[in-house]
């Protein structure tokens, strides 16, 4: 037996063999792409185990997340810091091994997987960063960005509809080093892919202006290795369609019943003498060097490219300048920015995060992004970016279409690729579709920001379908993101502070209609709330607020000030409250207060955690009818009026 043949299957029975001591995993998808998954990693990945940060390497995507078993099996054996034992522990507690890939978690793994189709669109979002920086700061004779991404999917994620959103927006950029590596294997969980899908997607894809490049045996290493070679000489992104067998070499090959088992000891047994293996959890030193042939490989690249770069270092000066700056993210003076000039006064949210972006996008490079056909409407163009486009890799202003699941996708790959900071937007009643992506980027704390207009119901004239109620208590449910919903200019910047700063999504809220000016406090919005009005003596009612409702609180307190004490606090980010030590809060909530409100034109259900079982919260309960956003806003009970009768009612 040769040497390869060996090595594919102890890759095939180790992860066999890690399942089956799991106790759980899918044996299916793992068995059946490892030919392809050795084909990659031997001859094409290229990687550097002692540096996986490397800037230039290639990235690899397994959008396929539950064929992890395998994916761990070959960082092991290639080298990175997974050992035999980690395998061991596959999806135990704690472990470097979960169930599906987390990043961060294990040395090699590029992004978290496993809702299938997300996968698709990081890789997408990867392709993109890796066409920007190669057009910013390559050079005749000095390609210092150059790379591939490749992403394994499987009949799932060509199901799934960020992942088709995702590969047409890929067409249509025509992200020629983008690789699609599908396991097509033609089985699901409930059986046969028939059962719910009869597409042909090699049509499919050829209509989107992708390569498709058909590998009938895909479980044959040397056939693999043919076909990845063919698609990376394509001026297009290439689908390679590998005709696969699930469980290949187990007693349920083919079928749906090995999709998602782990074999028993019996099973496992009969599986490893097939292939001729009698030892569990060994890798012979043959197999060992095999493998870590191609890591020598990689590092030896990495070695060269630093040559290179010290070589184009002094080759373009400038050029380098400009490389080393575009990882440097203090250029802003955010807090001079606090005392300029520019007020609400005529702005709405929308218009004024516009000059905020731009005075930002200015100095930070790494800035770009886009929206899902919203634009001009979303306000979020940087001025002189320049339109990202095949004949303009140049652009910082990204169009996705109207493609909301995969524009959430495509900005988290782009923030994985390396130090770019991403943004997206669209109406804040739209942002349910990219929930799955916000969830992802909250748990990989990618530095992502979202921007969402038209903020509640005075968007009025476009309807309850426009109109968001729920979104602002969802988004503030996800573990990780903040969501900031500014007053004023102030705190918008402190919102802009916090992205800088720190590791994590922003969702910032914003208004389309215009707001009244509110002087915030830049420093204090940054712990999350503050108090904005202070009650002159012992406090009768304290008010929560934020965003637009902010203004129509301190109008409120002041019509109540004539009978009551009144404080009015502004409260632009729950999550970072949350975070100040108890004392502060404690100083900001004023529970001492006869009253506890809480004005939000959003569902009231957040609040109640803040004014207690006795106080009151003037949220928003039903949908709103179509009209006039003044008067649909007022009808809801947003003005002056009604707030103050219902709080001196509640006091009586």
């Amino acid at each position: 037996m040769n040497i390869i043949d060996k090595t594919l299957n102890y890759v095939k029975s180790i992860t066999a063999q890690i399942i089956s001591n799991a106790g759980s995993g899918h044996t299916g998808a793992s068995l059946g792409i490892s030919a392809i998954m050795l084909a990659l990693f031997k001859e094409h990945y290229n990687f550097d185990v002692s540096d996986t940060d490397f800037l230039n390497r290639d990235r690899f995507v397994l959008s396929a997340g539950h064929a992890v078993p395998v994916y761990y099996t070959l960082l092991s054996m290639f080298g990175f810091d997974v050992s035999l034992q980690d395998l061991k522990n596959l999806r135990k507690l704690g472990s470097k091994t979960p169930g599906h890939p987390e990043y961060r978690v294990t040395d090699g793994v590029e992004v978290s997987t496993g809702p299938l189709g997300q996968g698709v669109g990081n890789a997408v979002g990867m392709a993109i960063a890796e066409t920007l920086m190669a057009e910013r700061f390559n050079s005749v004779g000095f390609p210092i960005i150059d790379n591939y991404t490749y992403c394994l999917v499987g009949d799932g994620d060509l199901m799934e509809g960020v992942a088709m959103e995702a590969c047409s927006l890929a067409g249509s950029l025509n992200l020629n080093k983008l690789v699609l590596l599908y396991d097509s294997n033609d089985v699901t969980i409930d059986g046969s892919l028939n059962l719910s899908n009869r597409e042909n997607i090699a049509k499919k894809f050829k209509a989107m202006g992708w390569n498709v490049i058909r590998c009938r045996k895909g479980n044959n290493y040397y056939s693999c290795v043919r076909a990845i070679a063919r698609a990376k000489k394509s001026d297009k992104p290439t689908l390679i369609i590998f005709k696969t067998t699930i469980g290949i070499g187990t007693e349920k090959e083919g079928t749906s019943s090995i999709h998602g088992i782990a074999l028993n000891s019996e099973e496992l047994k009969a599986f490893d003498k097939k292939l001729g293996i009698e030892e569990n959890f060994y890798i012979p030193n043959d197999v060992r060097d095999f493998c870590m042939s191609s890591s020598r490989r990689g590092k030896l690249n990495h070695e060269k490219w630093n040559q290179d770069l010290a070589v184009y270092a002094t080759s373009n000066p400038e050029l380098y300048r400009q490389f080393v700056s575009f990882f440097d993210r203090k250029k802003v003076d955010i807090e001079k920015l606090s005392r300029s000039s520019y007020k609400w006064e005529g702005l709405s949210g929308r218009d004024l995060n516009n000059v905020v972006l731009n005075e930002f996008a200015q100095k930070l490079t790494q800035i770009v992004g886009g929206s899902a056909d919203l634009m001009h409407s979303t306000k979020t163009f940087i001025e002189n970016g320049g339109h990202y486009n095949v004949g303009n890799r140049r652009g910082r202003n990204i169009h996705f279409g109207v493609r909301e699941h995969a524009m959430g996708a495509i900005v988290n790959g782009i923030s994985l690729y390396e130090d770019f900071i991403p943004f997206c937007s669209t109406f804040l009643s739209f942002a349910n579709y990219m929930y799955p992506s916000i969830r992802l980027a909250s748990s990989m704390k990618l530095n992502v920001m979202y921007f969402f207009t038209h903020d509640s119901i005075y968007v009025g004239q476009d309807g309850k379908s426009h109109q968001p109620i729920e979104q602002l208590p969802q988004l503030r449910s996800f573990i990780g993101l903040k969501v900031f919903r500014p007053c004023d200019s102030n705190e918008l910047l402190a919102g802009y502070q916090y992205a800088l700063s720190n590791n994590g999504p922003i969702a910032f809220i914003l208004s389309r209609q215009k707001m009244a000016v509110v002087d915030g406090k830049y420093k204090e919005a940054l712990q999350g709330a503050y108090i904005l009005k202070q009650a002159p003596k012992d406090v009768d009612v304290v008010i929560y607020a934020t965003g637009s409702e902010v203004s129509l609180a301190l109008n409120v307190a002041n019509e109540l000030e004539k009978k009551y004490s009144v404080s009015v606090v502004s409260m632009p980010c729950l999550e970072i409250f949350e975070e100040q030590p108890q004392n502060y809060k404690n100083k900001v909530l004023q529970k001492n207060a006869k009253l506890r409100v809480a004005i939000e034109a959003s569902n009231d259900s957040v609040w109640y955690k803040y004014v207690g079982e006795n106080g009151l919260v003037i949220g928003v309960t039903d949908y709103q009818g179509s009209g006039d956003g003044k008067e649909v806003y007022s009808k809801a009970g947003y003005n002056e009026k009604d707030i103050v009768r219902a709080i001196t009612r509640k006091l009586q």
